[in-house]
Formats: C-alpha cells, sequence, structure tokens
C-alpha cells in the first residue's frame, strides 16, 4: 500500500469546524429527522429503520453479518423492519409496555439488533448487558433495571444466569438463535415468541423525553450506575454520526463495539442505521491479522474502534496492514480510552490515516467531542467540541459553584446541559445524579486542560488523579510517556501513599513481548521519563505486570491497582480482568 491510502473522493460532511459551530442549531437538527407519521412524536427505532423504507430506501442493506464460522448474510432495511416489528408485537404479548426495561445479553448477531430496536418500538427501554460480565456483575445489573424480559443464549443462560436466577425477579426470558424449541424448563424459545407475532406494527405514540435506554457505566471508580436516555438521543447520534464520523450514505461502516456498551448501541446501532449507511456486524472475536483483512475484504470506509484494539493490531507492525488493499478506509477514529500520540502516528504509517480520537461518556451519551476529518489533528489531543456543545475546563469551588478556567490550566471538562442525547438521570440513585451538577454545568470526572486554539488533552479521572509534593499528576500523561519506551507495551499509573510528599507516582507496566522485565530495563524507562516529564512527575516506582486490569471498554481500571497496592487484592493482576479489545 502507498505511504498515503488512495481514498474515493468524498466532500466532508463538516468541511468547516467554526462555521458549523456558528450556524449550528439542534432544532435544525431535529427536523432533519422525520418524526413518527400523523405528529406521534419521536421514535429510535423509526428513524432507524422505517424512515428509510418508507422512503423508498427498503432494499438497501443495512446490516453485513459475519458469523462465527465467517458466513455472510445481508439483512436490508425492509427485512429490518419485519423482524423489529414482530419482535415488538411479541413484547407486547408478553405483557411488556412503555418503559418496561428489556435487559438484551447477546453478542453481535442478527438478534441483537432485531430485540434492540424491537423493544424501542414497542416504547420498552433497552438495557444491554455485556456477555463478558460474570453472574455476579449481571445479577447486580440486571436488579437494578428490573426488567420485564431478558433475552439470551442457551449457553449464556446455562453459564451465568441460571445460578442467580433467583435474583432476576419476576422477568421473562427469550432464548435465541441455536436455542430453537424446545427451550430450557420455564423460559421461552425465540422462535416460539416470533411465529405468532405480525409483520405489521403501528408505534405508538412517543415523546422525546420518553425513556429508551439503559446503560450502565463502567464502574472504573465505583459502584456502576444504571444511566437512562430518551428517544431525543436519536438527534445526537444522527448528527455525530454525520459530522464526527463523517457517515455519508455509500459508506460501509464497522464499530467494533461491545453490544453490552453505550458504544455497541449509539455507534454499533443506532447512528449508522439513522444515516442509512451499511454496518458490518461481525460476530467473531478479535484477531489482528483477521481484523485487517475484514477491512479489506469488506472495503470497509469508516472505523471505530478503541486504543486497546490499536495497540494490538499495532503489534502486527505496519507491514501486515499495508499488505491489505485498504484504500478505501478514509477514517479511523478512536473511543473508550485516551489515545496516546504513538497510535495517531501508527495509523498514519499503517493505513496512510492517521487515528482520530473522540471523546464521551456514558451519560452524555454521543460524541462530545472529536478530531472530525476536515479539521488539524494533534496527536495525543482529544479534538473540539462539536457543533451543538459548549464544553469548558472548569474548578470546583466551595458552595456548589465552579470557574472557568483559561487556556492551559488544568482543571475538570464540564458541559452546558441541553444536547438531546444526554443522560436524563440515574435509576434508583437521583443523588447521584445531582451530584454531577454544579453551577449550570454538568462535571464529566474527567481532567483535561484546553489550548489557545480549543483542542482538549486528557489528563485523567478526578478521582485518579495524583498529587505530589505539591504537584497535580494527571496518569495519562504519564502513562502516555512511558508507552513510548520501545520495551513497554502498555502502563497504568497511581498514587501510592506516602509520608513525605503525600503521593508518588507508582507504574505498573506491561512489557512487550520477548522483553525481560530485569533491574536495566526498570532504570532505563526511569530514565526516560524523567527525561520526558521531569523529576516532579516521572514514576517513582516501576512494578512489571503481565497485563493491566481494563474495563469492557478498555479503560484501566486504576482503583484495582490502588487496591493491590494497598493490599485489598492479591495474585497477578491479569487474573483479575483481561484486556478488553471492544468498546
Amino acid at each position: 500500500m502507498p505511504d498515503a491510502a488512495v481514498v474515493p473522493a468524498v466532500a466532508p460532511n463538516m468541511p468547516d469546524w467554526a462555521r458549523a459551530r456558528r450556524e449550528f442549531s439542534w432544532a435544525a437538527a431535529r427536523r432533519r429527522l422525520d418524526g413518527l407519521p400523523a405528529g406521534r412524536g419521536l421514535n429510535i427505532a423509526h428513524e432507524a429503520v422505517d424512515r428509510h423504507v418508507n422512503a423508498g430506501r427498503g432494499g438497501r442493506v443495512a446490516l453485513r453479518c459475519i458469523n462465527a464460522g465467517g458466513l455472510r448474510r445481508d439483512i436490508t432495511f425492509a427485512a429490518l423492519k419485519r423482524s423489529t416489528n414482530q419482535f415488538a408485537a411479541a413484547l407486547e404479548g408478553l405483557g411488556t409496555g412503555p418503559g418496561d426495561r428489556v435487559c438484551v445479553i447477546l453478542g453481535r448477531t442478527p438478534e441483537l439488533f432485531t430485540a434492540a430496536l424491537g423493544a424501542l418500538k414497542a416504547r420498552a427501554v433497552f438495557a444491554p448487558l455485556s456477555a463478558a460480565y460474570g453472574p455476579e456483575p449481571l445479577a447486580a445489573r440486571i436488579a437494578i433495571a428490573e426488567p420485564r424480559v431478558i433475552v439470551t443464549t442457551q449457553s449464556l443462560w446455562r453459564r451465568k444466569l441460571a445460578a442467580v436466577g433467583s435474583r432476576l425477579g419476576n422477568a421473562r426470558v427469550v432464548i435465541v438463535r441455536d436455542e430453537a424449541p424446545p427451550a430450557p424448563h420455564g423460559l421461552l424459545g425465540w422462535h416460539d415468541v416470533l411465529k405468532a407475532a405480525p409483520a405489521t406494527y403501528r408505534i405508538g405514540p412517543t415523546a422525546p423525553d420518553d425513556p429508551a435506554l439503559l446503560h450502565f457505566t463502567s464502574g472504573t471508580t465505583g459502584a456502576p450506575k444504571g444511566a437512562l436516555h430518551v428517544h431525543d438521543a436519536v438527534v445526537g447520534h444522527h448528527v455525530t454520526g454525520l459530522l464526527a464520523l463523517d457517515l455519508h450514505a455509500d459508506d460501509v461502516f464497522w464499530c467494533t463495539a461491545d453490544p453490552g456498551g453505550m458504544v455497541g448501541t449509539a455507534y454499533g446501532i443506532v447512528a449508522p442505521l439513522v444515516c442509512g449507511v451499511t454496518s458490518v456486524v461481525d460476530e467473531r472475536e478479535f484477531d489482528a491479522d483477521r481484523w485487517i483483512r475484514l477491512v479489506a475484504d469488506e472495503q470497509v470506509s469508516v472505523w471505530y474502534t478503541t486504543p486497546t484494539a490499536i495497540r494490538r493490531l499495532m503489534k502486527l507492525g505496519v507491514d501486515v496492514a499495508r499488505s491489505h488493499d485498504t484504500s478505501h478506509l478514509r477514517l479511523l477514529s478512536s473511543v473508550g480510552e485516551p489515545l496516546g500520540p504513538e497510535a495517531v502516528a501508527w495509523g498514519s504509517r499503517a493505513f496512510g490515516l492517521p487515528v482520530h480520537d473522540t471523546w464521551w461518556q456514558t451519560e452524555t451519551g454521543g460524541i462530545t467531542i472529536a478530531n472530525v476529518i476536515a479539521e488539524e489533528i494533534r496527536p495525543g489531543s482529544m479534538g473540539r467540541p462539536l457543533p451543538g456543545i459548549e464544553a469548558a475546563v472548569v474548578e470546583r469551588l466551595p458552595g456548589g459553584a465552579v470557574r472557568e478556567l483559561p487556556p492551559g490550566a488544568q482543571g475538570e471538562i464540564a458541559l452546558k446541559p441541553g444536547w438531546p442525547s444526554m443522560c436524563r438521570g440515574y435509576l434508583g440513585a437521583s443523588d447521584r445524579y445531582a451530584a454531577c451538577f454544579a453551577g449550570g454545568w454538568y462535571l464529566t470526572g474527567d481532567l483535561a486542560r484546553r489550548d489557545e486554539d480549543g483542542y482538549f488533552w486528557f489528563v485523567g479521572r478526578v478521582d485518579d488523579a495524583i498529587t505530589t509534593a505539591g504537584h497535580l499528576v494527571g496518569p495519562f500523561e504519564v502513562e502516555s510517556v512511558l508507552v513510548e519506551h520501545p520495551g513497554v507495551a502498555e502502563a497504568g499509573v497511581i498514587g501510592k501513599p506516602d509520608p513525605a510528599v503525600h503521593e508518588i507516582v507508582k507504574a505498573f507496566v506491561a512489557l512487550k513481548d520477548g522483553v525481560a522485565g530485569d533491574e536495566p530495563l526498570r532504570r532505563s524507562i526511569l530514565a526516560h521519563a524523567r527525561r520526558r516529564l521531569g523529576a516532579a512527575i516521572a514514576p517513582r516506582e516501576i512494578e512489571f505486570v503481565t497485563a493491566l486490569p481494563r474495563t469492557r471498554s478498555g479503560t484501566i481500571m486504576r482503583r484495582v491497582l490502588r487496591a493491590r497496592e494497598l493490599g485489598q487484592s492479591t495474585g497477578d493482576l491479569s487474573a483479575l480482568e483481561r484486556p478488553a479489545v471492544v468498546a
């Protein structure tokens, strides 16, 4: 492959960021969607599926599903409308009504889309859960959601839910895929549930503020929270699909997200469907070489993945990527954790395209800050706020006030409420939700600085900030420097209590394959960090580990590292939680 990728000439949806921000309004963005017929409101599933069929685009391929055996199955918008109509009707037959929760625990399969969009048509709340969770995390989240229906597979039921069945409440359980009738005793078979359901369905009146999605925070710094989003979020999904991911009608889009996370819903399901593009849905697990072949074989033009996956791809070297024809790839974006400068540069070497970082949270419901395709990328930066998003770096003051900080100052990222995909509450935890707001801002809990041109630079979580000898240190800043060392694959940084300086910076370092973690290497890494960061910020201690504990989105679980350091957990860190490669 040549140094610069040969991509189709496509004019960016947002050629001028500054002008777009000046001219943008959420009211105009809402007018770009149809709304339900006869003024019955706004429903996510209608905008994602039925709208296209009604406009004569039913024959377009919505989903290109690749199963575990590598077989491809194309599903059109018209076929997706029929299956989601059936599931919506089936849910009503099971007594599911508006506002009831439907928990879905599936991999990347056609049934995932049918269940998600069918639930939304029935005006139920779609609550996806990761199939990677063990029995206890699943039971805890299900207890919060109190679902009317749970959709899963027989294998997952047997391995993860049966043992905690008494804690699942009164939920009816629907078993899908290879679990055609008979389902296990007391459970419902997918085919039995759908076979009598009609292929036509009239979505009932849906107000934009009606509940639609329930997503659980990753729990990197505490217990998970159930973040509730509404149907109006589809406006934000549409806008960010167009402006942050630059989706065009002829694109083939691939989001590698875990279906159990917010990314898996917002950009694995809703945004590409609302934008009318074809999505690749790969059921199989991560394999670096196969992923690059998939990009080539399926002619993926827009790829949304994670820094964790990119780091795994980087281990292959650039020659593997360059040996495949990926010339149709025109945008490679990242989500789920901060993206280091080295990954941005690797994208340019491997694909002729830099990796565009994006920033958002479960609570924001969609991308809010991004490096967009037509603007300059500053490696290591999160990018700049999208149109419709007002962001600042602030300092919390006594009495619940906040103060905006000038460029260059480090503080907490704050967003002005009002964007449509914003979380509207934490289920059963209104006090925790109220604590997120102060002085007219939503306070994200993420630390950053903003430069003179409005680019944001991630520093770390407020909870993760390290105070050492009067210096406030963000872990991500240190981690980014550590992974520049040729022997380092991953790094996680915490503050270790110290009587003299309050905390010292300690790094947990996973090494690249074949690199020995000996004392000369430790000194080499420390020297590298001190040269780049200065003695005040560089780690004082380094501990070599086999892997770092991460959430399914790839975020380093520094609370696990701190617990280990304080003697609250023992053993190999790699056994606590394997690094994830999907968002």
